[in-house]
């Protein structure tokens, strides 16, 4: 059936001062013959909106606003589901980025509104994936401080809970803790762990199933469908379950791999975890003689920040000494206690634990570890150099020294996990595999291996400026120190933010839409297997691990694991997937509508497909401080760099563009791009593209690829400009024309 599309037309915010209105109703009218075109000074106002609802009452199933951005006033843009909506960005990048009145700027406004109404011809209305038999339960894997704040938070927002943990007691580490550091004013006094409560209301809760002595077996499905096979005293038992919190928790860092620091050498060098033990069963004695402890050192980055062991800051450390330093002082107050450090991270209120301590007369040193001797009495020293007066400092007769060893996650030991060698005639993997150890936790039923995608340090993976908590498997939310290093209040938040993200996602996903960061989105990629070629690129790229093989190879889209990137849709050589309101064949058909000038008028087309994540909005916020830019650009918007299909450069380039600016986010270590390798990927495509070039023979110039973030708006003049001055150099694309 023949659609029936309204354009709505917004000339307020300097839009009708800036663009010919008529000159874009006249395209609306004469190119596509939509059923309605309206003008309003303030569409987004009710009596505007209010024209668009009658229409939509009226039979309008189309509609184009061409107005604002569409990442501002989704408020009052927000209609029926079932209707289909696109936006024109006539405002940020049109008329506040371009001179008014302009021959260029008009022709720039007239195509942006082609663009969008070829999307809004092309696209159909979501029809969102909803499964039956879904489970709104919470698996939290790990019984420690994190683990049992996550269940009773989960449990005290009125959802079931099916707790895991492979001690036969909850605690986890906490279980060994003497005192916690303060948490209330006056910031001074240790506070009692309260361990028994805790548990006690875990344990207590009707809605939280707790299994002891246990392990996942393993976890298959997808969120809202996780089953889970737990496995208790040689026995199995098998849950549904909606969300996962991993909050297995972290070890302390080998200590006998500190050998600088005497530990193994010395009996009187201990670690703060054995300290704390010392503490809890109430007998502190150097370990070597049995007697009381008259004399200590806190030695701390004990192997953290330090690339021979662990190259990162474990973050706890300087609190838990300054907490363990007034165990002694406490104790009596004349016993001398140093404290060797590199930074005092005392963070927010532990600022107060500090100052105390300083006032208690603890001797703070700020400098490295120069050696650690026997006196000969039987005693340590500690020789250190002090940054802050230049000088060595060399300790009294000590009775004990204490290293801070650094927090190492559980999900750091296990060998890497082999992916799927390619058989013979299969090409390899675009990229290198994910790094993935086979640390027997999740034990995932998942094509690209049983646990979560790692760091380098074995944390693991998520965006870890925009979503702390996402890891990259949906549904599956890292808490406490598994995920990041962090002391024991950081974790009850870290536990109580990652409930809440398990919370969302059952919410989400039962409703068919999508999780951060598309969160919302009810469109999901949709596979017509009568071409697939059993590539296995899309299992292989995919960065959330979101499909499976069958034995013949063929892909198994999971729809609740997919984040709607499409950076599937980008991989597939034979364009067999898409979204029905995003697709190959709708943008490259996007791409074909732009009006190129010919050579002669001396107009080139530059294409810029920029990230709807970074680059896009980059773009607006240069338009909100009227930065202007070069008028011969189009800018589409993607939903991800990955997404891009190699196919969109060849349509470009035989439509007669001259050139294409891709604008991805920052890919590497520090990476920013939201689906984590889309923005790799696409760099890694870049080869490819080479190819097409060579293929029409055309200069390898008229494809770029740049890296921008949010905060880049104001390099992105430069950027395009000279981009088009580079273009005007090689000269007309020899398409141009054909």
């Amino acid at each position: 059936m023949e659609k029936r599309i309204g354009v709505y037309i917004c000339t307020g915010c300097g839009i009708g001062d800036a663009l010919d209105v008529n000159a874009l109703e006249a395209v609306a009218a004469d190119e596509f013959s939509v059923a309605a075109c309206r003008r309003h000074p303030f569409l987004c106002s009710d009596e505007g909106v209010s024209i668009i609802r009658r229409d939509l009452d009226q039979g309008m199933d189309t509609i184009v606003i061409a107005a604002c951005s569409p990442r501002v006033m989704t408020d009052s843009f927000t209609f029926p589901a079932d209707r289909v909506m696109e936006r024109v960005n006539l405002r940020e990048q049109v008329a506040w980025c371009h001179p008014a009145g302009e021959e260029d700027t008009r022709m720039l406004a007239e195509d942006a509104l082609r663009m969008g109404l070829v999307k809004a011809v092309e696209m159909l209305p979501p029809d969102p994936f909803l499964a039956d038999d879904l489970s709104r339960k919470v698996l939290v894997v790990g019984g420690g401080l994190a683990g049992m704040t996550a269940a009773r938070e989960t449990a005290r927002a009125g959802y079931e809970v099916v707790l895991v943990e492979k001690e036969e007691q909850l605690g986890g580490y906490l279980k060994d803790v003497h005192k916690l550091p303060p948490v209330r004013p006056p910031y001074t006094e240790l506070e009692d762990p309260n361990l028994d409560a805790l548990t006690s209301e875990v344990t207590g809760d009707p809605s939280i199933r707790v299994y002891t002595g246990s392990r996942v077996a393993s976890i298959a499905g997808a969120p809202c469908m996780f089953d889970v096979t737990i496995r208790q005293n040689g026995s199995e038992a098998m849950e549904r379950v909606g969300a996962v919190v991993l909050a297995a928790g972290s070890v302390p860092y080998s200590p006998e791999k500190l050998d600088s620091f005497g530990f193994a050498k010395y009996p009187d060098v201990v670690t703060a975890s054995q300290l704390e033990i010392m503490f809890k069963s109430g007998k502190v004695e150097r370990p070597s003689n049995g007697q009381p402890v008259g004399s200590v050192a806190f030695l701390l980055c004990a192997g953290s920040r330090d690339a021979r062991h662990l190259p990162y800051c474990s973050s706890a450390c300087c609190v838990e000494s300054l907490k363990q330093a007034m165990y002694f002082k406490s104790e009596n107050p004349q016993t001398p206690v140093y404290i060797f450090y590199r930074d005092m991270r005392a963070h927010g209120t532990y600022e107060f634990l500090y100052k105390e301590l300083q006032k208690e007369g603890v001797f703070f040193i700020r400098g490295d570890i120069e050696g650690i001797e026997d006196d000969g009495s039987g005693g340590l020293v500690v020789a250190a150099n002090d940054v802050l007066t230049g000088s060595s400092v060399l300790t009294e007769s000590l009775d004990l020294v204490v290293l801070a060893n650094g927090m190492v996650p559980v999900t750091s030991f296990g060998e890497p996990f082999k992916a799927q060698s390619p058989k013979e005639g299969e090409e390899e993997a675009a990229y290198a595999p994910d790094t993935i150890l086979v640390s027997d936790i999740l034990n995932l039923q998942y094509r690209q291996g049983p646990e979560l995608p790692a760091l380098s340090h074995g944390f693991p993976d998520s965006h870890f400026i925009c979503f702390p908590y996402e890891s990259r498997r949906t549904g599956i939310y890292p808490a406490g120190s598994v995920r990041a290093p962090m002391d024991y209040s950081q974790a009850v938040e870290d536990a109580t933010g990652a409930a809440l993200k398990a919370i969302q996602c059952i919410e989400m996903l039962s409703a068919g839409k999508a999780v951060h960061p598309r969160s919302g989105d009810l469109s999901y990629p949709e596979f017509f297997m009568q071409r697939c070629t059993q590539c296995k690129r899309c299992t292989e790229e995919c960065p959330f691990g979101a499909i499976n093989e069958d034995e013949k190879a063929n892909p198994l889209p999971n729809p609740t694991r997919c984040r709607r990137c499409g950076v599937c849709m980008g991989a597939c050589p034979e364009r067999i997937i898409s979204f029905r309101n995003y697709s190959v064949g709708m943008i490259g058909n996007v791409i074909k509508k732009i009006n190129v000038p010919d050579e002669y008028e001396e107009k080139p087309r530059i294409l810029v497909l920029a990230c709807e994540n970074d680059a896009y909005p980059a773009l607006d916020m240069a338009g909100i401080r009227r930065l202007s830019y070069n008028p011969w650009v189009r800018i589409i918007p993607v939903r991800c760099l990955g997404s891009m299909n190699l196919v969109w450069i060849a349509d470009a380039l035989s439509k007669g563009i001259d050139g294409i600016l891709l604008l991805g986010c920052k890919h590497g270590d520090d990476y920013q791009c939201h689906f984590i390798k889309g923005s790799e990927l696409a760099n890694i495509r870049m080869s490819k593209i080479q190819e097409t070039l060579n293929r029409l023979v055309l200069e390898s110039d008229r494809v770029r690829l740049e890296q921008v973030s949010i905060t880049d708006y104001h390099r992105l003049p430069e950027i395009l400009d000279g981009f088009a001055a580079r273009i005007e150099e090689l000269g007309p694309n020899p398409y141009k024309g054909y």
